[in-house]
């Protein structure tokens, strides 16, 4: 497996791809449309796409993933949200989203970003390092499920702000 920038040519591969992984997702209302792809095409309409990865096998994407900035207490910061990652549903359980969120954390600590932030499960994103933060909230959302990574420490304090293209 590969893991490398997005190119132009894979923006169509990617939307797809993430549709198809977030299609039937659990935390979606039954019936409900996915709406992740959507996300990343107006973040990178916005220039808001820090970081866009993908896994790719035997000439094939089979996973994405995308870091976006974050605001804090409506500043800009030195923090990145992480999401959507997605893989390709035959292609789950095989360690290619780890990867990625092991590649892209790597690649951006070396750029000097100082943390990261994402909403998500706490058991899984907690095998890279994410924890929960006190200093740091998003509203409207179960604490236990809102989490951070620093990469001092010092861990910023205030409300977080994703993207507008989060919705």
């Amino acid at each position: 497996m590969k893991i490398r920038k997005e190119t132009s040519d894979d923006i169509n591969t990617i939307r797809d791809l993430v549709y198809a992984a977030f299609k039937g997702h659990p935390h979606h209302k039954p019936g409900a449309e996915p709406t992740e792809h959507t996300i990343i095409d107006l973040l990178r309409e916005s220039n808001e796409l820090s970081l866009s990865l993908v896994a790719e096998q035997n000439g094939e994407i089979i996973g994405h993933i995308a870091f976006s900035p974050v605001r804090i207490n409506g500043q800009d910061s030195h923090w990145l949200g992480l999401g959507p990652v997605a893989v390709l549903p035959d292609a789950k359980g095989k360690g290619i989203g780890s990867a990625l969120i092991n590649e892209a954390i790597k690649k951006l600590k070396e750029k000097g970003i100082s943390g990261f932030v994402v909403l998500g499960e706490p058991e899984y994103y907690s095998r890279f390092g994410f924890s929960h933060y006190s200093e740091l909230t998003l509203p409207g959302v179960p604490q236990e499920y809102f989490m951070g990574l620093s990469n001092s420490s010092e861990i910023p304090t205030g409300e977080v702000t994703y993207s507008s293209a989060f919705g």
